[in-house]
């Protein structure tokens, strides 16, 4: 008797786990997000505010570094790459875990959830075709 209420607890600390790594992801998905929101910000501003001849003040931690605008675009556009791939991949991981905690806690898998939109000669390929 003493075996099923241990199973029990187990599979509740294993449910909970799970749906804790769900949110995780979730909330480092909007951290993300908000950073990169700050960068296509400051992308703007560049482009819009400034002359081309100017340098700017760009902040590393505590201290603020005077670049060039032609740079300091040139880092931000890196920057935001890198986090355009990195929220493509915990999108896709999240993916992975929801479909897993579902299995867990004995739901059916979601239907549609898997499916990534068309690439860019994808949709010129449908283009083509429907103009025909």
């Amino acid at each position: 008797m003493d075996a099923v209420p241990v199973r029990v607890l187990e599979y509740l600390t294993e449910v909970e786990e799970a749906a804790e790594d769900v949110l995780t992801t979730k909330q480092q998905i909007v951290d993300l997000d908000t950073k990169r929101n700050g960068n296509r910000e400051a992308l703007n501003a560049l482009k819009n505010e400034m002359s081309d001849s100017e340098k700017v003040k760009v902040c590393f931690g505590n201290m603020f570094i005077k670049f060039s605008k032609s740079k300091t675009r040139e880092m931000i556009q890196k920057d935001q790459e890198q986090l355009d791939k990195e929220i493509n991949d915990l999108r896709s991981a999240l993916k992975a875990k929801v479909n897993h905690l579902n299995v867990m806690q004995g739901k059916p898998e979601l239907r549609g959830y898997n499916l990534s939109p068309l690439s860019t000669d994808e949709v010129q390929a449908i283009n083509s075709l429907l103009k025909r």
